[in-house]
């Protein structure tokens, strides 16, 4: 078991410039970017080596909601950081032609400061056919705008290819559909194609499985999986109490499913925590998907729990809490009744082997 730092050091001794980690959510992939930077930077006078994409990149952002002229003027805030003195090289254009491939359907234009040292102070979004009506665009399109407003950011001349010997990406976007999964990892495997001849270091953590597994797909058995194959290697962060542990995969087919079944096996055996409700509900929801169903009610008819409704007003009060706050209090005996019979009965049911 290890520290984060330790965790961190593991990773820049890897020898391969492909770096690719899933861990769930709450294990620490945003503190372990940190203590990458850290480490990196302590080696080289204090002076940044690489350039990241985490969630401190998305809190550059926020929504000035104008609500004192009824939405009037609703824009895309963005905060003061050493990166403004590159948003004057940064155009329309460049973010979106990073943003086609998502076929965005709205359209938007940066909002300059007075003061050319900010550069870009704030992006209006609009409907093309109303283009003096700004809009709000929803989470998930504004995670894939941020992300691509990155990627453009990445070519501009002064930053990443100055701070060249890694990109370190945390979680790139979440809650996509299948889509967009794939045009994630397009996106990444064209950071990797670029940085393939400089040798430039690409570490990629996330806890969505799908971009994972479709990434790990590319790697090893893809089209160019000859060329990659031989300088990547992936790996499972695991949190354990305080301590962590990076797993490596190897041959191995990676199934989410009977990994979640194994996590909830050894809970159900020591101790079970409300928290674990939110790993039982991403089993649920993967097996549901697997058998083509957007519900988890199928399954949980189809296993022939007693009662379903009931059920999955406990699964959404206490797998909806905000993920990055781990739910550390232990399960009432009405809360394991409920936890027991749905596993069980799920492996009675589909007879799985872990």
């Amino acid at each position: 078991m290890s520290t984060v730092t330790e965790i961190a050091e593991q990773i820049k001794n890897v020898d391969e410039y492909i770096v690719c980690i899933y861990a769930f959510n709450a294990t620490g992939k945003t503190r372990l970017s940190v203590a990458y930077k850290d480490i990196t930077k302590a080696e080289n006078n204090g002076n940044h080596t690489g350039v990241y994409y985490n969630a401190y990149s998305e809190d550059l952002f926020d929504w000035d909601n104008d609500e004192d002229n009824d939405n009037f003027n609703i824009k895309l805030k963005i905060k003061f950081s050493s990166l403004n003195k590159f948003y004057n090289l940064l155009t329309e254009e460049s973010v979106q032609e990073e943003l086609l491939g998502y076929s965005p359907e709205y359209k938007f234009r940066f909002n300059s400061a007075t003061n050319p040292e900010i550069g870009i102070e704030s992006i209006t979004f609009y409907l093309e056919e109303d283009e003096e009506t700004s809009i709000k665009i929803s989470r998930g399109e504004e995670r894939i705008f941020i992300w691509c407003f990155f990627l453009a950011l990445f070519k501009i001349e002064g930053w990443a290819d100055k701070q060249n010997a890694h990109f370190f990406i945390d979680d790139p976007v979440s809650s996509l559909d299948d889509n967009n999964i794939f045009l994630t990892v397009d996106t990444i495997m064209q950071l990797i194609e670029n940085s393939f001849e400089t040798n430039r270091k690409i570490i990629l953590t996330t806890h969505h499985i799908g971009l994972f597994a479709v990434l790990f797909d590319r790697l090893n058995k893809g089209e160019k999986s000859g060329r990659y194959k031989q300088n990547s290697k992936s790996f499972m962060l695991k949190k354990q109490g305080k301590d962590l542990e990076l797993k490596e995969f190897k041959n191995e087919v990676f199934l989410f499913h009977l990994h979640l079944f194994q996590v909830l096996e050894d809970a159900k055996k020591s101790q079970l925590f409300t928290y674990h409700f939110v790993l039982l509900r991403q089993l649920l929801e993967n097996i549901a998907s697997f058998l083509g169903k957007s519900q988890i009610k199928f399954l949980l008819e189809e296993i022939k729990v007693d009662k379903p409704a009931e059920t999955i007003n406990m699964l959404n009060s206490l797998s909806h809490k905000k993920v990055f706050i781990p739910q550390i209090n232990e399960m009432n005996e009405k809360e394991k009744a409920v936890f027991n019979e749905v596993f069980d009965k799920l492996l009675i049911k589909y007879n799985f082997k872990f």
